[in-house]
């Protein structure tokens, strides 16, 4: 096991800026620091894009479903794009994800919690800092708040006026997203919202018809005992989510509050940090051992037990319900062997945590042809391992992490029209990772159910 104590101890008192003093990786190289400087002062004084009190209720429910009383869903694209923020793309990415929860909630028949990796997700970690095409190499596309994907000098060169356009962007989305929850886009009683063309092709099509069924008549049940209609309730909470990467978008964000305690990352509701920058010295752990935010983690096979105790004593030594989800990408085939002494180490610790398995970043791979995609069976059977592994050594799985888009993309294989190789180049539309599209979203969250339902018969 790791030093918590001393590693706690040792740390100097935590600044909005501290995490300056330490080494930060995955940052974007400016040529102009004048720029950058005037940029981060404007970002410093607008708005925040999200508030404490939304902050406060997704610790609540975080500190529910670490209970065992809801059912943590996170996903969305895994990198926004300027050009995608439309009323098209937000209306579709909400739509999948609310209906995946409603699916969720009627099988589990437990609360979910939806979280939407959007308004915020426009960094994205590189392995490389150049990019190499034809003999010509370039600084690598860092998401769309740092440079641009087309491969041309002027495009690679880090900008920090993307910085304002990155919060604006978020800001339209969110306005959007509030706008469509609150004016009851979750209604049931709105059919045009369920795309169900796709359902012939899927080998759960009796299934998903059955489902629908029976929401309808819980629906109309609600509303002859209650004498009024369900839509009437319309609001449901949704919250927003992404990488905490870009260290000095997250800090000129980063504000204290009135009538509140501590500083609040006011950029998303729910940051996390990824695995290229997970250790212990890293800046991306400094900044947010200091927010109030709840703070998602990810956690690969090569991270070891006292190095993840170690984490969770910087980020939460007092032990808080609600503050720490760990997030588990091991890849399928991988997790009995990787998960269970992880699973014991948190559970010696003490510490209260979330788990929950992203399927899709341990399961990359690429076809033949060089195209980068992820089977869908490698992606269900690793959720079905993480509920085995979990359930066998006396903990729980209690949600998901997935990149998805309810566009009508090919870019992960198999699922309700069983996709193959040849069908990437039909409709690959990702800059970064393949995702699930809407079909293969809404299948996985009926599969998710019934894997559900065999373990809770067998506990």
């Amino acid at each position: 096991m790791g030093n918590s104590l001393g590693a706690v101890a040792n740390r100097a008192p935590w600044r909005p800026d501290s995490w300056q003093e330490k080494v930060a990786a995955q940052q974007a190289i400016y040529p102009d620091a004048g720029e950058l400087d005037k940029a981060l002062t404007e970002l410093s004084g607008l708005p925040p894009l999200v508030t404490s009190w939304e902050i406060l209720a997704l610790r609540e429910q975080i500190a529910e479903a670490q209970r065992g009383e809801r059912f943590f869903l996170q996903g969305g694209d895994c990198a926004e794009s300027f050009a995608e923020c439309n009323s098209a793309v937000i209306t579709n990415r909400l739509k999948v994800l609310l209906q995946m929860s409603l699916i969720l909630v009627h099988g589990l028949q437990m609360p979910v919690v939806r979280v939407g990796r959007f308004a915020g997700q426009y960094a994205k970690p590189r392995s490389s800092n150049d990019e190499t095409r034809d003999g010509v190499t370039l600084p690598s596309y860092r998401g769309d708040i740092i440079n641009s994907p087309e491969f041309t000098p002027e495009a690679r060169i880090p900008d920090p006026r993307r910085l304002i356009q990155a919060h604006a962007s978020s800001a339209m989305t969110m306005n959007f997203v509030r706008a469509l929850v609150d004016g009851g886009f979750a209604d049931l009683h709105h059919p045009e919202y369920w795309n169900l063309g796709w359902v012939e092709h899927s080998p759960l099509a009796e299934d998903f018809q059955q489902l629908a069924t029976s929401i309808g008549r819980s629906v109309r049940f609600m509303e002859t005992i209650s004498g009024r209609r369900a839509g009437s309730v319309k609001r449901v909470d949704f919250y927003t989510s992404h990488e905490a990467l870009h260290l000095h978008y997250e800090q000129a964000l980063t504000r204290e509050v009135p009538r509140q305690e501590g500083w609040w990352n006011l950029s998303t509701h729910f940051p996390w940090i990824g695995m290229r920058t997970a250790s212990m010295e890293d800046a991306h752990l400094e900044f947010m051992r200091g927010i109030r935010n709840p703070i998602g983690m990810k956690v690969g096979p090569s991270v070891e037990p006292g190095l993840l105790t170690d984490m969770l004593e910087v980020l939460n030594p007092n032990r808080e319900e609600g503050k720490i989800v760990l997030i588990h990408r091991m890849g399928a085939g991988k997790v009995a062997d990787k998960l269970p002494k992880l699973i014991r180490a948190v559970q010696d610790s003490g510490s209260p945590v979330l788990w929950i398995c992203d399927p899709m970043h341990g399961n990359t791979e690429s076809t033949a042809d060089g195209i980068k995609t992820r089977r869908f069976r490698n992606i269900m059977a690793e959720v079905d391992e993480a509920f085995d592994v979990h359930h066998d050594n006396g903990s729980r799985l209690g949600g998901v992490h997935l990149e998805l888009t309810g566009e009508d993309v090919t870019e992960c294989t198999g699922g309700a029209r069983d996709l193959v190789d040849a069908d990437l180049r039909r409709a690959y539309k990702s800059t970064v990772d393949p995702r699930l599209n809407y079909e293969q979203a809404l299948e996985l969250a009926m599969l998710i159910v019934r894997k559900h339902e065999t373990v809770t018969r067998n506990a």
